[in-house]
């Protein structure tokens, strides 16, 4: 018991170090404040309605009519039962946000470092290099919690991968199976695609070197052992997984039926996101250097320059006053690289980089060229429209990488390599099986490489022109003499920070030499290289998410007000939808059922609906989406909300039912429309329900809404004949059940985007509920994959304390 208790002491003082580190980093957390993260404030917008359905009623409704006039709450935070694999990611996050998901990194990686055998002090030592690597703090500052959650799991599904290889077998596959489901769990489709790049480069290394070595059949063994894993992992998850799966080709990451743009141009169609959407953020070339040297490229769109900087004096020429040009130098652009917007460099840091470049000399085989390869890869990638012919292959060839935008993204990869041949290479420095000759060999390389680097950029920094994309905006508003003063700071800044890269070089450099030279042991080599990376990694992510970015819990759970639009809208107790001109896209679903919202996959037809006709203000596509009151401001500036009395209503009976051969003509026919008499319609609905194209309609006929949930509506219908009724919400394929006096009946696709139906003569009660089948399912399968997941770690346990004991025996 005591050399149990001996073995995980250290252990368990390197976690409790993490939460310390996790709570000083985001220490206003222990005030009870937040972090503002603008994402975040979207998404609470978004998400409102649903969360207030949830809390009076006690059920979850998997259908919101607040945002984009109606959608599927599968990627706005549904809850699914039996989910219990998230039951087990919430206690791992206990800590408050956002410490919880720095805490996760730092754990998660320092598993990862065991796993590759490397001793507990490196392997703290190369998770605070991950935790605080500057891209992993700066998602956590803008609200991206969903990429940092995935982020955060990928080193232990590693973990449990390489055990696997390392012929753990048991462990391992246990491992994989949790870590995968947790990863799932994070809902980052993107980021876990991302990793399976990784593991499919791991993978290809290790046959490559089982093929070399004779040994194919633990390969393959191996291998046999991670695909039920992985099938394990996908079930534990199953629910939300089926059902972003069936959502996904009806929303805008699926492929469109229409050939044409808004403008009526050709469309090119794909099965996936437009080229120029998904190429939109592309790393430059030059902008690699941003992983040495954090502002190489200017750092971020708005960075703080201070008061002694020549942005300041410009603005002071400029005429403003001592406080209005300090606040304008507060956010001053100094980013100069190609991309739209940049909030901070995608820093990983002096030290580790020249650790990494030890690294490459020390270790050796297999470990060594999978984190190089992937590092490689993951840089390439991320290069977008500036390295095309290698995009637009993966883009054409490989599946699924169309669904992602922003593929800059793809440098968590090298972001999580690079650190772990870091450590590597610096376990190497205390071993014995390289020679002290190797070692110095190794030194005196990285320097030459790294520190020789640094140089060059400082000699021929004239080079450079330090211009940025949107310099000719600032020209136009401020003139060229202020153009002059940011290239300055620009210059200084590049200066500035290329100093500091090069003293960090020489300072790892000097520690490791002194090492060699015996002249300090290695506890003081791996303290000295704690202070190093701390000092580096956290002064640059303190320049962009600090204390400062923290404000009360009120500001970040309420963090919308009303305004008087808004409340003189409120008093209207009946249901219709809100058209904001004014607001941001998410506020509007926070007090209303809205058209607008912020999502990055809203339904597809709806989203070309709205780049048609909704943005352009057309009338006759408002009134059958039943916009009652439009959110605009007068000629004097002033919000007011103007009363659409031409709204159609939440449903009516129309006389005539226009049939289209395909997509392009259904959209295209709304532009002249008459919504309140005619519907368009696609013939293969047409002929599927056999439908009239001309039905009576007297003036006594009428629907009227009863009762309307999220997830529910109730209507009464009366007509002294059959006849066609629209309703003003959105259609989508899966979950949607209709029904005339319980009886089920079926409805259709009309006027593009809404549902219609066919409704016999007489007084008739319509409902419509939303119950999809896919929860139920998923739900299912999740329950009995977490039965089974239960079972095997409770056999896994017992046998490993069977194996010790007739071991010990």
């Amino acid at each position: 018991m005591q050399f149990s208790i001996k073995k995980v002491l250290p252990h368990q003082l390197v976690i409790v170090g993490f939460i310390i580190l996790s709570l000083a980093y985001f220490s206003p957390v222990l005030k009870g404040k937040q972090l503002f993260q603008s994402d975040i404030m979207q998404y609470i917008g978004m998400s409102k309605k649903q969360n207030d359905f949830r809390a009076d009623t006690g059920k979850e409704t998997y259908w919101t009519d607040s945002a984009f006039a109606g959608m599927p709450t599968y990627q706005l935070g549904a809850k699914y039962p039996h989910n219990y694999i998230k039951s087990l990611d919430l206690s791992l996050r206990f800590l408050p946000r956002p410490a919880d998901y720095l805490f996760l990194y730092l754990l998660s990686f320092y598993v990862l470092l065991l796993v590759l055998k490397v001793d507990f002090k490196l392997a703290a030592l190369g998770a605070i290099a991950f935790g605080f690597s500057t891209y992993l703090i700066i998602i956590l500052g803008v609200g991206h919690n969903s990429k940092a959650h995935a982020i955060a799991y990928m080193p232990l599904v590693l973990s449990g991968i390489l055990l696997v290889f390392q012929r753990k077998y048991i462990i391992g596959f246990l491992l994989t199976t949790i870590a995968l489901g947790l990863e799932l769990v994070a809902n980052h489709f993107q980021m876990t695609y991302y990793l399976l790049f990784l593991v499919v480069i791991l993978g290809i290394v290790y046959a490559i070197d089982a093929y070399k070595n004779n040994d194919l059949p633990h390969y393959f063994k191996s291998i046999g052992i991670l695909i039920p894993a992985a099938l394990l992992a996908i079930a534990l998850n199953a629910t939300n997984i089926l059902a972003t799966q069936q959502y996904v080709k009806e929303s805008t990451r699926g492929k469109s039926e229409l050939t044409i743009n808004p403008d009526g141009t050709p469309k090119e169609v794909t099965s996936g996101l437009d080229k120029d959407y998904i190429t939109q953020f592309s790393y430059g070339l030059w902008e690699t250097f941003n992983l040495y040297i954090p502002r190489f490229m200017g750092g971020g769109n708005g960075e703080d320059v201070g008061k002694d900087s020549k942005t300041y004096t410009a603005f002071r020429k400029l005429g403003a006053s001592p406080a209005q040009a300090l606040q304008e130098s507060k956010r001053a652009p100094m980013y100069w690289g190609n991309q739209p917007i940049v909030e901070a460099p995608a820093y990983v840091g002096a030290v580790i980089l020249f650790l990494f470049v030890f690294g490459l000399f020390l270790v050796k085989g297999r470990r060594k060229w999978w984190l190089v390869a992937g590092t490689i890869v993951s840089l390439l990638l991320s290069y977008g429209k500036n390295l095309e012919f290698l995009t637009n292959f993966f883009i054409d060839i490989v599946p699924l990488y169309n669904k992602f935008r922003a593929v800059t993204s793809i440098q968590v990869i090298l972001e999580l390599c690079i650190p772990v041949l870091a450590i590597l290479g610096l376990s190497k420095l205390f071993k014995d099986s390289e020679t002290v000759q190797e070692k110095q060999d190794a030194l005196k390389y990285s320097l030459v490489i790294t520190g020789g680097l640094a140089i060059l950029f400082l000699v021929f920094k004239s080079s450079f022109d330090f211009a940025g994309i949107n310099d000719g905006y600032y020209r136009q508003n401020y003139g060229q003499d202020f153009i002059n003063a940011i290239k300055e700071d620009r210059k200084s800044i590049f200066v500035s920070d290329t100093i500091r890269t090069l003293i960090l070089v020489l300072l790892s450099a000097g520690t490791i030499l002194l090492f060699l030279k015996h002249k300090i042991k290695q506890t003081w080599v791996i303290i000295g290289f704690g202070v190093l990376i701390l000092f580096d990694l956290v002064g640059v992510d303190k320049r962009y998410v600090n204390d400062d970015d923290f404000v009360s819990a009120i500001q970040v759970n309420k963090p919308f007000q009303e305004n008087a639009a808004d409340k003189a809208i409120l008093k209207d107790t009946t249901y219709y939808r809100v058209f904001d001109l004014v607001s941001g896209p998410a506020k509007p679903s926070y007090f209303h059922n809205s058209l607008n919202g912020y999502n990055a996959a809203e339904l597809k037809r709806y989203s070309e609906l709205f780049d048609f006709y909704v943005e352009k203000n057309k009338l006759n596509v408002l009134n059958m989406l039943n916009t009652k009151y439009i959110i605009a401001k007068d000629k004097d500036g002033q919000i007011f909300p103007y009363t659409n009395d031409e709204a159609n209503g939440n449903a009516w009976f129309i006389s005539q039912l226009h049939s289209v051969q395909s997509a392009n003509e259904e959209i295209l026919a709304l532009d002249s429309l008459n919504t309140k008499t005619t519907a368009v319609i696609n013939k293969d609905w047409m002929d599927k329900e056999n439908y009239k194209t001309t039905y009576s309609v007297d003036s006594t006929a009428t629907i009227k809404l009863l009762d309307h949930k999220p997830n529910y509506l109730k209507y009464q219908s009366n007509n002294s004949n059959k006849g066609f009724a629209v309703f003003s919400e959105i259609y989508y394929p899966h979950g949607w059940q209709s029904f005339i006096d319980g009886r089920a009946v079926s409805h259709s696709e009309v006027n593009y985007v809404l549902r219609g139906m066919e409704v016999p003569a007489g007084e008739h009660i319509i409902e419509f509920k939303f119950d999809p089948q896919v929860v139920k399912t998923g739900s299912t399968i999740a329950l009995a994959s977490s039965i089974l997941v239960g079972l095997l770690v409770i056999l896994g346990i017992a046998f490993g304390i069977r194996k010790k004991t007739n071991d010990s025996a």
